[in-house]
């Protein structure tokens, strides 16, 4: 999933680097995405929609955490190296100890979430050389902010949770009537437990997903712009009205600049 990418074209692109958790720590983390910048200067980004919350573990400055969101958010950030950590709603109750719909719609520092153990966790890892050292040690660091609160059942709303995860699988195809069946509940009980848990209901989760994918395939080399049957939208100008809405961004505009940017993590 990409969290961000550049406002403006930078002189020099972004260094990057992606990494999986632990599998003990896979129904809170989703995925670690390194980065650096190449300028001097913080750069504006502009934050895309997802359907988790971001973790941005900066090694020199203040960090940031961002909550699920619908739409983009420009703004100027305060970090150039470091790594984004991505959180499932379990991963939000049980390493940052609130409910992933608090932080909807919202960008705070880890530290009002974690106090002096944000500054802790950014300079343990940044002590490391190389990507996949730091990873290792997030690895640690993350396991041991779960052990004060262990949780006898990770997503404590195993509906959401399963839920969340077909919807990202299908890349937001499949339909919610279809998802509610499948599970064997109400829709109306679903879109009350993803409200209850993640603060949007399924129905925008499954347009970030299909957003996301887009995003993804016009990050690749190869990428053209005629994606609308491959992601599920009705058609090109359907696609190009929610990438616009998503991204503020023709889709012809978010290519080339995820293409420069390679996949922005932070």
């Amino acid at each position: 999933m990409i969290h961000s990418i550049s406002v403006r074209v930078e002189a020099v692109p972004c260094e990057l680097a992606t990494g999986r958790p632990r599998p003990s720590l896979r129904p809170y983390v989703v995925g670690y995405g390194g980065f650096r910048t190449g300028t001097a200067e913080p750069p504006r980004r502009r934050v895309l929609p997802l359907s988790l919350t971001t973790l941005i573990v900066d090694f020199a400055g203040p960090g940031l955490v961002t909550g699920p969101r619908d739409t983009p958010l420009v703004c100027d950030t305060g970090w150039r190296y470091g790594i984004a950590v991505g959180l499932t709603s379990a991963g939000v109750s049980a390493l940052l100890g609130v409910p992933m719909r608090e932080l909807a719609g919202t960008g705070v520092p880890p530290d009002d979430l974690l106090g002096r153990r944000a500054r802790r966790l950014a300079d343990r890892v940044a002590g490391e050389r190389g990507w996949a050292a730091r990873f290792a040690v997030l690895d640690e660091e993350l396991s041991e902010l779960l052990r004060p609160r262990p949780d006898p059942d990770p997503s404590r709303d195993g509906m959401v949770s399963r839920a969340w995860w077909r919807i990202q699988e299908s890349a937001g195809r499949l339909r919610i009537d279809e998802l509610a069946d499948e599970l064997g509940v109400a829709r109306r009980r679903l879109e009350a437990g993803f409200q209850r848990r993640i603060g949007l209901p399924p129905k925008t989760v499954a347009r970030i997903a299909r957003f996301q994918h887009v995003a993804l395939l016009l990050s690749r080399p190869s990428a053209t712009l005629d994606l609308a049957g491959t992601c599920g939208y009705a058609d090109q100008p359907h696609l190009t009205r929610d990438v616009r809405a998503m991204s503020g961004l023709t889709p012809l505009q978010l290519r080339a600049f995820l293409q420069y940017n390679g996949r922005p993590a932070g």
